[in-house]
Formats: C-alpha cells, sequence, structure tokens
C-alpha cells in the first residue's frame, strides 16, 4: 500500500471506520525530524498490507491534531477499530515503528 494523506474531511472514512488497523504520522513541512521519519513510512508503507499507513499535515489539518492531542512532530498514534490504541512521539527507527505497530 501507499501512504495516504489525509484531510479533515477523509479521516473519518480512512481511519475511524478502517476495517483494519490504521497509523497516523502527524507532521508538517518545516518539521526537520517529520523529513527525517517520512522516508521510513514510505518504506514501511510498501512492505506492510495489514496496516494502512497515513499522513496528516498538522498545518493544515490542525483540528484533527488537536482532536488527538498532538503537542509534538512527527507524532505517530496507532488506530484499532477507530479509536488511539498507542502513540509514540519523536523520530523513531524502521524496527521500533514496526514493532509499535504490531503491538
Amino acid at each position: 500500500m501507499s501512504v495516504i494523506h489525509l484531510t479533515d474531511e477523509s479521516f473519518e472514512q480512512e481511519v475511524i471506520k478502517s476495517d483494519i488497523p490504521v497509523l497516523v504520522d502527524f507532521w508538517a513541512d518545516w518539521c526537520g525530524p517529520c523529513k527525517r521519519l517520512a522516508p521510513i513510512i514510505d518504506e514501511i508503507a510498501d512492505e506492510v498490507n495489514d496496516v494502512k499507513i497515513c499522513k496528516v499535515n498538522t498545518d493544515e489539518a490542525d483540528t484533527l491534531a488537536l482532536k488527538y492531542h498532538v503537542m509534538s512532530i512527527p507524532t505517530l498514534i496507532l488506530f484499532k477499530d477507530g479509536v488511539p490504541a498507542a502513540t509514540s512521539v519523536g523520530v523513531k527507527g524502521k524496527s521500533e515503528i514496526m514493532e509499535f505497530i504490531r503491538s
């Protein structure tokens, strides 16, 4: 699967109503750590088929960032059955993220 870029409008359909777990990467264009994390997220999206990988640009969808209490970026939130199941803040390596989504 490729990374799905979410908006306020697409979030509910892609994340809340998803029948598989969803990893959401909250990021912004100006964020250096987010840019370091981006290729890792893209690589994971190409490798996994049982978890949907999505991104939310916090500058374009700030209401989502507020709703899910994203105070620092990058923040990864793993949604299961439409609700946040786990949160990770900061840049992580591929193996750490893979472990995070399998938890």
